[in-house]
Parts: C-alpha cells; structure tokens; sequence
C-alpha cells in the first residue's frame, strides 16, 4: 500500500506540471520540446553541472549533449558560466527565461507544502522530512544530488 500511496503522490506531481505545460502550448508560449524540458530538469536537479556532468548523467555522448545544451543556450533557457578554478571548463546555469517557466512545478509544490503544514503536526512534518531524506540520502544512491542549502 506504501508504494501505491507513493505513487499516487509523485503521478499527482507529474500531472499538474504537464497540465500547466499543456496549457502553454495553446498560448504558443511553450518554446521546449520534451527531451528539452527534461534536460532542464536534470540541470536544475544537478545545481549548475559542467557539461560534463550533464552528459554523464543523461547517460549521453559528451558531442550529443552539447548539441542539446547548444539548443537551449540558443532558446534563451541555459547559460554557460566560466568556472573560477578551470578556465576551460563551464558550468550550466538556467535563465530567469527558464526559471519563470520552472517556476509552474515548483508552485504547486508549495501550495501543497503549505496545506501539509496547516494539516499535520510540526513532530509528524519533522518526521516526515527526516523519513524524505533517509529515501533520497540512502535508498536512491544511484541518483546522486549536491547538498540541498538550508
């Protein structure tokens, strides 16, 4: 039943993005494919990763990945930031372009973290957030993220 539960949650998630990008479209303000919009995620999930990053976790040819992240560059969505400690080397960093659009998940996310604050008890959300961080820290470790900042 835990799974099912979990499920429903991160589905719930999943959908209300896609329905506030869907209606995008039908303003024509939707400039990001699909493969786009998930290479987004996983920079924004990785906190301004070298390409080589990038490429490493998408599981792509460093040449594939830079034509994807040319394109996003192109669209307004990405920038390349030198790095301070290799000259050669830059890091990706979103646009407020994209972050205006990003900003759609994260919304609802605190609307509902919001409602989960009015609704349970400050001990029950400490737990929860501790239980959050044992599945993202110890049982995910094939998806490793940088240090959230608190």
């Amino acid at each position: 039943m835990l799974d099912q539960a979990f499920g429903q949650v991160y589905t719930k998630f999943k959908l209300h993005f896609y329905k506030q990008i869907f209606s995008r479209f039908e303003d024509r303000e939707a400039t990001l494919t699909t493969v786009e919009s998930f290479c987004m995620e996983v920079i924004i999930a990785l906190g301004e990763p070298t390409i080589a990053q990038f490429s490493h976790m998408m599981n792509l040819s460093t040449p594939n990945a830079a034509y994807k992240i040319n394109s996003l560059v192109k669209k307004g969505y990405v920038e390349r930031i030198r790095s301070t400690a290799d000259k050669r080397e830059y890091h990706l960093r979103p646009t407020q372009k994209y972050l205006d659009y990003y900003n759609i998940s994260y919304s609802y996310l605190h609307l509902v973290m919001e409602r989960a604050k009015k609704r349970f008890a400050p001990e029950d959300l400490a737990r929860l957030e501790d239980m959050l961080r044992i599945v993202s820290d110890e049982l995910m470790p094939e998806i490793p993220l940088p240090e959230l900042k608190t």
